[in-house]
């Protein structure tokens, strides 16, 4: 057996007068990191069983990893974290999907009007959309120059690192294998820290200002940071970009991590304990957004705008207010394909 994936036979193959198939459309991937298909035990159960059995994501002997995911994590978090799914459940689907299909037809539809003959497809890291389809799909609509662009503005070896690995495994299997491009992290790129700025301004115009703004960060392990990981970084980066663009108002702005698992040291401060901490300080009004996050998901719906709020308040502080994600706002859209047409230059 080949160890190559069979093409569709192409009668024009041999013919030297053919067109060439690698100068059609531009293909445009937007990668997110994965959801379950249901708020179910079950779905959840799948979905975590390929999220958790990436190398990437756990750094531990596989040979003892399987063992204490198989019978002891896969047997016990599902049912504890499908009602959390539950909660946030939209009624298109999950949260995370909805928002990121939005985003993606925002983008096509605004890289159409700049004129540009491009295919923009959505794939799932873990789960589906299948990221191997949604690349089969881009080269089946004749695209043979594929910009992936992971929607991480923050790059991180558990997160972009493992879909450039995908994207890249897909591809070894082809014998006619597309041009291939990475936008591989914008933590800093005006039209990602414009679209925050805005964010937040019109929620202050609406609400007003709060004493405090906390940035809330997915948190790593501290050792991927020891080891060379850039995250941390990354985060910082967008921090003090934001709050150059706050001006006087930056002073309001803070950094914290979220969403630990195990007993290992994450990144710290932690976003639970902080909030907790100003409560009792006295802090009253708290603003919260998460800038790593592109779209709405069980981590900023459920472990930020309920748990965290009830922690904050249950601790004494007055209002905790969660400005929601990017998702697919229509300038941040408009602005995110400006900044994929930047990458997709030499091409068009």
């Amino acid at each position: 057996m080949s160890r190559f994936l069979s093409e569709v036979h192409d009668p024009r193959a041999l013919d030297p007068e053919a067109p060439d198939p690698g100068r059609g459309p531009l293909g445009v991937l937007l990668i997110n990191l994965g959801t379950p298909d249901a708020p179910t035990p079950a779905a959840v159960r799948r979905y975590l069983g390929e999220f958790l059995s990436d190398p990437r994501v756990v750094e531990l002997p596989a040979a003892l990893w399987q063992v204490i995911l198989r019978l002891f994590v896969l047997t016990r978090r599902p049912a504890a974290v499908a009602p959390k799914y539950a909660q946030v459940w939209l009624d298109r689907g999950s949260p995370l999907l909805v928002h990121s299909q939005d985003l993606a037809d925002a983008v096509a539809a605004s890289l159409r009007d700049r004129g540009l003959d491009v295919r923009v497809g959505l794939a799932m890291r873990y789960g589906r959309p299948v990221l191997a389809d949604a690349l089969d799909a881009l080269r089946a609509a004749g695209c043979g120059r594929i910009l992936a662009v992971p929607m991480y503005p923050q790059y991180a070896a558990s997160t972009t690192a493992t879909a450039v690995d995908a994207v890249n495994a897909h591809l070894a299997r082809l014998r006619h294998q597309p041009t291939l491009r990475f936008l591989d992290r914008f933590p800093t790129a005006d039209a990602y820290v414009d679209a925050l700025h805005r964010a937040v301004r019109a929620h202050w115009e609406q609400a007003g200002k709060p004493d405090r703004l906390l940035l809330s960060f997915h948190g790593l392990p501290q050792q991927s940071v020891r080891q060379g990981d850039p995250y941390f970084r990354d985060c910082h980066q967008t921090a003090r970009a934001l709050r150059a663009r706050l001006g006087a108002d930056g002073d309001r702005l803070h950094v914290a991590f979220q969403s630990r698992f195990g007993a290992a040291p994450w990144l710290q401060p932690y976003t639970q304990p902080t909030l907790e901490s100003w409560g009792r300080e006295g802090v009253g009004t708290v603003d919260l957004m998460c800038p790593g996050f592109l779209a709405d998901c069980l981590e900023t719906l459920e472990e930020i705008d309920m748990g965290c709020r009830e922690a904050f308040l249950k601790a004494g502080g007055r209002a905790f207010r969660y400005i929601p994600c990017l998702n697919a706002d229509p300038d941040w859209a408009r602005d995110f394909a400006a900044l994929i047409a930047d990458n997709l230059a030499g091409w068009t």
